[in-house]
């Protein structure tokens, strides 16, 4: 078994649970994390065991990547490090590019000059690589072009398809599903996906693509406005706000629980693929975002959920994928129920002192 893991942006919200899980299960476990202040805001914790090595570090900056190189030898790398704002990648499209394609290349150039080929990386990857994924209309499947600002505007939410008739979004899968990104965030992250297959084909080593629906749960930052719809929507409930709903509120998701999404990974971690495997990892189950909604401001006794007809350019009006594929490979399943996990991120928030600060809307 490969024993020693370096995680890359394994101090923030799925990275320290990582940690947690690999050192009880007896992984050597280091962590090179910028600890950027729009995650780890000032006072906020580094919440890691005792035992894993922290290196202050950017991906960017291959003398910091070469630092850590030089004093970790990892069997595996588990690449985290990323930006995940889809509207503010649309703005901030050079800081994204930066981090998740200029970071991930300047990891492996350092890996080159340390002669170090881990038996396998493992890539955080995401459901925003697929855009509009593929929609069925009929009998006949297709992918809608992206909708446009002026679509948006208009009230028009549904891609358009090739006829007038109905059409349904299909649970996405890395087998068959293309990926078509819409915003900046999911053209570096595809981008990512590209350069570390290229480069693990040529290294002959291992690739394990893991592409995340929405993950939620205790632990996210909470004071980062582009952490997810689930944190932010948790704590205006919990202050009795109407939660305000884009669109027509049937935009879809699918919003997994954090400890599952961690399950995968170790998963993975532990059963390392041979060549390259690209896998969905989700619920299992699609849910709209009015639903969401209307389930937290229930669980709080907070007022309805209003519809509002606003919009974020570059977002996807469904997204959720298809999990017997990583069920099968990995021998793991998701284990918690969108409840459950509700229940569970909302008794986190209130017990964080002192005070947060109070939240923004969308």
């Amino acid at each position: 078994m490969s024993t020693s893991v370096l995680i890359t942006g394994g101090a923030g919200f799925i990275g320290s649970a990582l940690s947690r899980r690999l050192v009880e299960a007896g992984y050597d476990v280091a962590v090179m994390d910028v600890l950027h202040p729009q995650v780890h805001a000032p006072g906020r914790a580094v919440e890691l065991p005792p035992s894993v090595r922290l290196f202050t570090g950017d991906v960017t900056h291959a003398p910091d990547c070469d630092a850590v190189l030089r004093l970790v030898q990892p069997s595996q790398i588990v690449h985290l490090a990323a930006e995940t704002g889809t509207a503010q990648s649309l703005s901030q499209a050079t800081r994204h590019g930066s981090v998740n394609v200029v970071g991930t290349t300047q990891l492996l150039d350092a890996l080159g000059r340390s002669e170090i080929v881990p038996d396998q990386l493992v890539v955080a990857s995401s459901r925003a690589v697929y855009g509009e994924g593929a929609w069925q209309c009929g009998t006949d499947i297709f992918y809608p072009r992206p909708r446009s600002h002026a679509q948006l505007a208009a009230g028009i939410w549904d891609p358009q398809g090739p006829t007038d008739k109905e059409a349904v979004p299909l649970p996405s899968c890395a087998s068959r599903t293309e990926p078509r990104p819409t915003n900046v965030y999911a053209a570096t992250k595809l981008a990512q996906e590209h350069i570390l297959a290229a480069w693990t084909t040529a290294h002959d080593t291992n690739l394990s693509v893991l592409r995340l629906q929405n993950v939620y749960g205790p632990g996210q930052s909470l004071t980062n406005s582009y952490t997810g719809i689930v944190a932010l929507f948790a704590r205006l409930a919990r202050e009795r706000q109407p939660l305000q709903v884009y669109e027509d509120g049937r935009i879809v998701r699918d919003f997994v629980y954090i400890n599952d999404v961690v399950g995968a990974l170790f998963a993975t971690v532990q059963q390392p693929a041979t060549g390259l495997r690209c896998l969905d990892v989700g619920s299992g189950s699609a849910t709209t975002i009015h639903e969401l909604a209307t389930r937290i401001a229930t669980i709080c006794d907070a007022p309805e959920p209003v519809v509002v007809p606003k919009f974020r350019d570059g977002d996807v009006r469904a997204a959720s994928c298809l999990i017997e594929p990583a069920e099968d490979e990995l021998g793991w399943r998701p284990r918690h129920a969108l409840d459950e996990g509700l229940l569970a991120l909302l008794e986190w928030i209130g017990e964080q002192q002192p005070a947060l600060p109070s939240p923004q809307a969308q």
